[in-house]
């Protein structure tokens, strides 16, 4: 009987198989375990901290951070408090909100030296202030709501992965997206 190669790259592990890899790496300090949790959770960091309100350079610079803070602190990991993207989220909101306290009267100051805004960040103040007013409407939202829109849209989960991360049914995650969207859209003031 011939051996059959899989064509396809193997599936990315679950959330458990996320804990394990950080508890691993806090025990062996595994550079391979490492290169996989900095292989995933990089450019999702960086698309949360964008999310929270920083620019794409500042994002990146802090989800470098973030990512050097798990190596550092992986050892302090406890799976039975929270799985391995909730802390490595955690730590990335933690220095995300160190950095605008830290630079705040930056934050607001004008460069005199200004030049026209490049095309691509011409509208990124109004982004920042929608992102912290959509934040902000999430944290309102019931839990199992904002759960699933949080998965969904931060960590671009798919709708199955969700089902399976939280333990619902796939028909649940659906109904508590479109619920969720639908208080959304009364506490943005717009009709269905």
């Amino acid at each position: 009987m011939a051996t059959v190669i899989p064509l396809f790259r193997k599936a990315p592990p679950v959330k458990e198989e996320w804990s394990a890899c950080l508890a691993a790496l806090g025990q062996t300090r595994d550079r391979a375990d490492y290169a996989r949790l900095f292989e995933h959770f990089a450019p999702r960091v960086k698309a949360y901290l964008v999310r929270l309100g920083m620019t794409p350079a500042n994002a990146d610079e802090l989800a470098q951070e973030a990512l050097l803070s798990v190596w550092r602190k992986a050892h302090m990991f406890d799976p039975a408090k929270a799985n391995a993207s909730t802390w490595i989220f955690r730590l990335a909101r933690n220095l995300c909100i160190d950095r605008m306290r830290r630079e705040k009267l930056q934050f607001y100051d004008i460069d005199i030296d200004y030049d026209a805004p490049d095309p691509d960040e011409r509208h990124g103040g109004e982004q920042a202030i929608l992102a912290t007013r959509m934040a902000e409407s999430i944290r309102a939202l019931p839990e199992a709501q904002a759960q699933v829109l949080y998965l969904s849209y931060y960590e671009g989960r798919s709708h199955s992965e969700i089902a399976q991360a939280i333990g619902i049914p796939l028909g649940s995650v659906k109904s508590r997206l479109r619920l969720g969207f639908d208080k959304l859209k009364q506490l943005w003031g717009e009709s269905s």
